[in-house]
């Protein structure tokens, strides 16, 4: 009688909770398809895979190698500087890219004119929509040494001379070109889940302290920063996780000949190895091992913030 009942009480599936399913589902079986499916192609970094005309056969037959890889690129000079390269700039980036959209967005939330607030907006995250491809070459043009516009710009400074001009996008320059161009990019874009952490916010906690006399800078550092700083840690462990990550696209549209030996990072240095020298079992171990560090990186990290502050991504 109890069972009866219970099977009377549950409620019958709808539109809404079949149309839930089915786009679950289907997130779900894209992580499947393109996330952990090809993990298995892993196994290539402990194979004999690279030159292979075949990476199937490969990695279904062929000779085990080991560790061999691994140990191939410990010693290899030119990993080495790759990685120099890949930790110094994202550092960098880290420092600098990441807490500029948190600037970005405590400044823009104190507009009040919300027209213009929406118009520095729109424009600030319109770069995010533009694909490196084409934000590279735009980034290219400006700084070309005889036709771009920002030789003419470091003139008027008195950093660069018509008869001498700073070649921008060469091996001296090209980490803050890199730096520069990535903040314009993603600071607007970044800002929206700063903003909308921030529109979530008591307004009668800023009532209150307009009435103890607070000022707007106060209000900023003791209202609105503690009030976010969940959403900060979030994306702050998330950014240490990927911070032996590059985006390819965005280095490989800057790189040249000139800046190789700065601006070779993990990212285009795997892409190389794999589709140019055909090393798909070095350039597979040397993916892994970026991984590996990775989730090192963030299981410390966040263990790190549980402890101090008592907030994490688990």
């Amino acid at each position: 009688m109890e069972k009866l009942l219970f099977r009377n009480k549950r409620k019958k599936w709808n539109a809404r909770n079949w149309t839930v399913f089915i786009v679950a589902t289907l997130g779900l079986i894209y992580i499947l398809v393109f996330h952990y499916v090809p993990m298995v192609g892993l196994l290539l970094g402990f194979k004999d895979a690279d030159y292979s005309p075949n990476l199937l056969e490969t990695l279904l037959f062929g000779d085990w190698v080991g560790f061999s890889h691994f140990s191939a690129f410990l010693q290899d000079v030119n990993f080495w500087n790759v990685m120099e390269n890949t930790l110094i700039v994202n550092l960098i980036l880290l420092l600098l890219n990441f807490p500029a959209p948190i600037i970005f967005a405590l400044i823009l939330n104190e507009v009040k004119h919300m027209t213009f607030k929406k118009g520095i907006h729109v424009v600030t995250t319109f770069p995010h929509f533009i694909s490196w491809a084409i934000y590279g070459g735009i980034i290219i043009a400006l700084t070309d040494q005889t036709t771009g516009i920002m030789n003419p710009i470091l003139e008027l400074f008195g950093l660069s001379s018509a008869e001498n001009p700073v070649y921008l996008m060469g091996a001296d320059y090209i980490w803050a070109v890199i730096i520069i161009s990535s903040i314009l990019k993603s600071v607007g874009w970044g800002s929206i889940v700063y903003m909308a952490a921030i529109a979530a916010i008591d307004v009668e906690l800023y009532e209150a302290a307009e009435m103890d006399g607070i000022t707007r800078w106060q209000k900023a550092i003791y209202i609105t920063l503690p009030s976010i700083a969940s959403t900060v840690t979030v994306f702050l462990l998330l950014n240490i996780g990927r911070l032996l990550s590059n985006s390819f696209e965005q280095f490989n549209s800057l790189q040249n000949s000139v800046n190789l030996t700065r601006s070779e990072v993990l990212a285009t240095y795997i892409y190389n190895l794999s589709f140019s020298a055909r090393r798909f079992g070095y350039a597979t171990a040397i993916g892994f091992f970026n991984s590996c560090i990775s989730l090192i990186l963030l299981i410390v990290s966040n263990f790190i913030s549980k402890k101090t502050t008592g907030e994490g991504l688990f």
